[in-house]
């Protein structure tokens, strides 16, 4: 499998049944920078044909020359060579001549063209609803700046209501971005995805013949993105990143209820739950509350959505004194000595990402329990057929005795969560359990993930 496209088959698969219509489609693609949006694209141009436009933070007019030349090109076009467009409306006009037949036209970084063109959209409005609807064209606008592109989907935007679809492009999971660095024991995968998340710009920057340590050398080097593109994408999209980034860095710590992140950062709680909103609408953090209570409940925790930036603000924000005094084998091994406790935050979300991908147990609904001091990792329900599954998940080797006691433990706090009449069964997920199928319960490893990872 090709390292330049992994995974996105069902994006890619949407994208060719529309193709194959005759209607016109203008459809919206956009998510957080690096996260793969230019390789769906130009793999689904390069399997159909079409026009790729990629905008740069430069004027209208350089932007509208460099797209007369790639539009030129595509149709052999000496009189557009000579006469480039000088305005949206002709190019607009233009390629509504051209799409009487199927035309795929992509415009990457889309938000770069508003930003200098404030007219552009309204310009795009009228040559929609007029000319373009009718068509056959097969528009693509593009974007990395989340909160830009949500913007121009909403209902104060003049294309509001004309797009016939949009894809959110977001992080692969675990199993899918394994492909990127399969020369890894699963365990070490583990370790690399808890650093890089499932971002396919970064999962490249490793060298899987190569030991995490050394790749964290690496991470740490002054001219490494992987150590700036946090600060980067959150200046971009955010603004005030000062009280954001503190916030993140006290979930990071596992500060995680409203109050324990306002004591943290001295917010104010109408300040803390303004900025956690944002942050839940970037996807960058997520609320859970307990799976027998109501979205509304007070018990809400927060999390960190994605692991690059669940790391950075663990590890990276909080040091770097040691980064800029260039000790940096003193920062590797602070994290290496407090990996397996962070391995543990990881490996939970792994285990989500598992069992409702390879369980044959379907759940219409999945999260944490937690009462006070109790607490249990994962329930799945299926709220059709009556039956839940409680699961233990360990980021530890486990034997006999251990297993046992997990298992008594997980059956006592399962009898605190009140969800009527359930059938109830119960689990453990650990990094590695011996005599596994001695035990009564369902029980898994990373032996069992690595199956799935080979698939």
């Amino acid at each position: 499998m090709s390292k330049q496209f992994v995974d996105r088959e069902e994006e890619l698969n949407f994208l060719q049944e529309r193709v194959r219509g005759n209607n016109s489609e203008f459809i919206i693609i956009y998510g957080r920078r690096r996260i793969g949006k230019t390789t769906l694209i130009l793999e689904f141009i390069r399997r159909n044909g079409g026009i790729y436009l990629l905008a740069r933070e430069t004027s209208g007019l350089e932007n509208l020359k460099r797209f007369s030349e790639r539009i030129a090109a595509y149709f052999d076009d000496s009189v557009l060579r000579k006469n480039p467009f000088h305005s949206w409306d002709a190019l607009l006009e233009y390629i509504y001549q051209k799409s009487k037949d199927r035309l795929i036209i992509a415009i990457d970084e889309f938000p770069y063209l508003v930003k200098d063109s404030r007219e552009l959209l309204s310009i795009l409005q009228e040559y929609w609803d007029l000319k373009l609807a009718k068509s056959k064209i097969f528009l693509i606008l593009c974007g990395s700046s989340v909160s830009m592109m949500e913007r121009m989907l909403g209902h104060k935007s003049p294309i509001y209501g004309r797009r016939t679809s949009q894809i959110r492009l977001k992080a692969m999971d675990f199993f899918n971005a394994r492909a990127f660095l399969s020369n890894y024991s699963l365990e070490e995968f583990l370790k690399a995805y808890a650093i890089l998340g499932g971002n396919p710009a970064y999962l490249q920057t490793f060298d899987d013949k190569k030991s995490i340590k050394d790749n964290l050398l690496k991470y740490f080097r002054s001219d490494s993105f992987l150590l700036q593109d946090a600060q980067f994408v959150l200046r971009e999209e955010l603004y005030e990143p000062r009280n954001y980034f503190a916030i993140m860095e006290a979930i990071a710590r596992g500060k995680t209820t409203l109050g324990e992140i306002m004591n943290d950062t001295g917010m104010e709680r109408a300040k803390v739950g303004k900025y956690l909103s944002v942050l839940i609408d970037l996807d960058l953090v997520k609320r859970e509350v307990p799976i027998n209570t109501s979205w509304k409940s007070r018990k809400g925790r927060y999390y960190i959505s994605d692991p690059y930036f669940s790391f950075w603000f663990r590890y990276v924000q909080p040091n770097f004194d040691l980064i800029e005094a260039e000790n940096v084998e003193a920062l590797v091994e602070l994290i290496i000595k407090d990996f397996n406790s962070y391995l543990g935050i990881i490996f939970e979300e792994v285990v989500r990402q598992f069992m409702l991908k390879f369980s044959r147990m379907k759940f219409t609904k999945i999260g944490r329990w937690w009462n006070g001091g109790e607490e249990i990792d994962f329930v799945g329900l299926n709220e059709q057929e009556g039956y839940a599954l409680f699961l233990e998940v360990k980021w530890k080797e486990l034997r006999g005795r251990d297993v046992e006691k997990i298992f008594m433990d997980l059956e006592k706090k399962a009898g605190f969560v009140d969800l009527g009449n359930y059938k109830k069964s119960y689990g453990i997920v650990g990094k590695k359990i011996y005599e596994k199928d001695s035990f009564k319960g369902f029980v898994w490893d990373l032996e069992d993930f690595e199956v799935h990872t080979l698939m």
